[in-house]
């Protein structure tokens, strides 16, 4: 009787030390960072920056887009994410219908072919910041970063184009309710990708940050 419970109590503890011991299946997700605005900024680099040998095509874009198989691209899979009245999905991932409102200049907008997906912090901007010294394949990672909500945002094109690859020292939403959020979201951005700013930047971002957006909550996660 006790050579059976010897080995039945052995079985049993071998049994459970894979249970124990095994290294867990999936790495813990990366906890979001959440703070003001005022403390947000502060934690930004100051740098000069330096546009030396940049062009819009070392940060590959668009390409397939978080789902490889759903045959739409990084813009398509945008604008399907950000609609509020979803558009239809159509052969080639055509997008027909739905309805955006572009927070910049606060339009509505029901025809897909008048967004333009801004990335928050242009890709020269991020050039600039940090992404010079990168790899192609992270510089095409942050091109298509799907993993944020505020990396890409689709706005119209006017609004985009008029922003062009400025910085908040030179432009903002012309919607004055756009502002704070814009601000955050920018800083959200560099922080993500520890990006830099210059120092015209980072003064109009804490005029901000202690006046008018001094409520304003910052949330990222920054990327490995």
């Amino acid at each position: 009787m006790i050579k059976n419970l010897v080995r039945t109590f052995g079985a049993l503890s071998l049994a459970l030390v894979p249970l124990v011991s095994a290294p867990a299946a999936h790495a813990a997700a990366p906890v979001a960072e959440v703070t003001t605005l005022a403390e947000a900024v502060g934690l930004v680099k100051v740098t000069e920056e330096d546009r030396t040998g940049y062009t819009r095509t070392k940060f590959k874009h668009w390409n397939s887009g978080d789902d490889a198989s759903d045959g739409c691209n990084t813009r398509a899979e945008v604008l399907i994410a950000e609609a509020v009245v979803a558009p239809t999905v159509g052969a080639g991932c055509k997008l027909t219908g739905g309805t955006w409102v572009s927070y910049y200049d606060g339009q509505e907008v029901t025809s897909a072919g008048s967004l333009d997906i801004d990335h928050m912090v242009p890709l020269a901007e991020a050039w600039d910041s940090g992404a010079s010294s990168w790899t192609a394949a992270r510089r095409e990672v942050y091109a298509n970063d799907q993993g944020a909500d505020v990396s890409l945002v689709a706005v119209t094109a006017r609004s985009n184009r008029q922003k062009s690859d400025q910085d908040p020292a030179d432009w903002m939403p012309p919607f004055p309710e756009a502002q704070c959020r814009y601000v955050g979201e920018w800083v959200a951005t560099k922080l993500r990708w520890d990006l830099t700013a210059d120092d015209r930047e980072l003064e109009a971002l804490k005029v901000y940050a202690e006046g008018p957006c001094e409520d304003t909550i910052v949330r990222y996660t920054q990327v490995a």
